[in-house]
């Protein structure tokens, strides 16, 4: 009922009903809300599109009237009085041209797609779980703690990705594509200290998921260093991520290229970042160390376009996490102890919160 009403008032304001009162409190209800923002932003993209397909409808219609109102064979009398010998020939030849037409274009298509020209320019986007059972491995490979004894499963699991702390209890953030169909999950950091895992949250439509840490070893990951920004980034900012399309932690930055991702989609940003299989729900953050939004993809052939969920539905994902499903509350961190901070300070500290995500 509440998704209801702001879509009634969002269509009111769209289509100028709104007093003048109204409009500037809806106007600044847009301001101070990111969330209902970016709802009304999606709804008028979504009036927009169907606005085009009436406007394409009705002038079907009025095509379909005109061209029922021409006389078809009296246009032809009278601009066609006599057949011609070239329209002769063409009626007695048209078949063979159009099958030697045709073999013509089959011939360029083939050529196109077997050269790989047909496809170079047409770009596609690519999730970035990583696939670790088609990666050769060396015994070192195994998660060891310092006694030599082996936390968690041997074997380095199925597929990989990134994650990283929502809070000092527990709570990790990643991408739903990274854990969809895990039989089981494990979080292992930078130390090579390895945590079982479970599912809190799916969020499949944002393509957000929330875990919890479960093992009994777990005490407690500290006080979180950064924060969840609640509003959009601005175009051209510097960005940057850790991840783990290695063994590794790895670091990339660039900056932040369009407020919409793959093919105009408005959850997502698109970076100028280098990413690889294995970044997939790594965090982005800005230069004073907030969360902006989570890593989840890129797009094929060209060179620096990556993907990220915006934080604004992350945190959207979290607010609607059952109370039942919570084993202890979910609070987040509300003080930035990095915005005063070098990049490599930055990153010292958060690598403690950045897992590698290993699923069975």
């Amino acid at each position: 009922m509440k998704n209801l009403n702001l879509i009634n008032q969002i269509e009111s304001y769209l289509r100028g009903e709104m007093g003048p009162e109204e409009r500037k409190a809806f106007e600044q209800l847009l301001r101070e809300d990111p969330m209902v923002d970016q709802q009304f932003k999606e709804h008028q993209q979504l009036m927009a599109f169907m606005q085009a397909y009436g406007e394409r409808q009705r002038l079907q219609h009025a095509m379909n009237l005109i061209h029922e109102q021409i006389d078809v064979n009296a246009l032809k009398n009278e601009l066609m009085p006599f057949s011609t010998k070239v329209v002769k020939l063409w009626r007695t030849y048209r078949n063979y041209a159009a099958i030697a037409a045709a073999a013509a274009i089959v011939t360029v298509f083939s050529t196109l797609i077997f050269s790989g020209h047909l496809f170079e320019n047409n770009a596609s986007y690519s999730a970035l779980r990583r696939e670790i059972n088609k990666i050769k491995r060396s015994q070192n490979d195994l998660v060891k703690d310092i006694k030599g004894k082996a936390k968690g499963p041997l074997n380095p699991g199925e597929f990989g990705g990134t994650g990283f702390a929502l809070s000092s209890n527990g709570y990790i953030a990643t991408n739903y594509h990274v854990v969809k169909g895990a039989d089981s999950l494990y979080i292992q950091n930078a130390a090579g200290d390895t945590y079982k895992v479970k599912t809190v949250y799916l969020d499949p439509a944002h393509d957000i998921a929330v875990l919890q840490i479960v093992d009994p070893e777990f005490q407690s990951l500290g006080k979180l260093p950064y924060t969840f920004k609640k509003s959009n980034a601005d175009l051209g900012e510097d960005v940057f991520t850790i991840g783990f399309p290695r063994e590794e932690p790895v670091y990339g930055k660039g900056y932040l290229s369009s407020n919409t991702g793959f093919d105009g989609d408005t959850v997502a940003y698109q970076v100028s970042i280098p990413v690889n299989p294995g970044n997939s729900g790594g965090p982005l953050l800005d230069n004073r160390g907030n969360v902006i939004g989570i890593i989840s993809g890129k797009q094929d052939r060209t060179d620096g376009a990556a993907f990220a969920i915006k934080s604004t539905y992350l945190l959207q994902s979290i607010n609607e996490i059952p109370e039942k499903d919570l084993d202890r509350n979910l609070i987040l961190n509300k003080k930035n102890s990095l915005s005063n901070l070098a990049r490599k300070e930055q990153i010292k500290k958060i690598q403690d919160y950045v897992f590698m995500i290993r699923v069975y």
